[in-house]
């Protein structure tokens, strides 16, 4: 379990107030079942990219699920093309033909 504590300060006619609002992380947890000699491998290849088995199955299981929304989608294909470069400036009859 982890705990955030998120601090609000300010001022109110001159009383200083504060909120204190806990939040909590939760983790489900769930058994597998795979032959002991691929969880072998799958751990020695969770070492060398220096994670942990669980790390990796988290992100994994991310990518599997899929995005969140459209609005991530598009946010993710757009940090993945963000060093493309065409190498000039297209016209606009260029951009728009088909």
């Amino acid at each position: 379990m982890r705990y955030r504590r998120i601090f609000f300060g300010g001022f109110s006619s001159g009383r200083r107030y504060t909120i204190f609002v806990y939040t909590r992380i939760v983790y489900k947890n769930i058994t597998l079942s795979a032959d002991e000699e691929l969880i072998q491998r799958a751990r020695l290849r969770a070492l060398e990219q220096n994670t942990s088995l669980n790390v990796a199955f988290r992100r994994w299981l991310s990518r599997y699920a899929g995005p969140e929304s459209p609005e991530a989608d598009y946010q993710n294909l757009m940090k993945k093309l963000k060093n493309v470069d065409a190498g000039r400036k297209f016209s606009r009859e260029e951009m728009n033909s088909r």
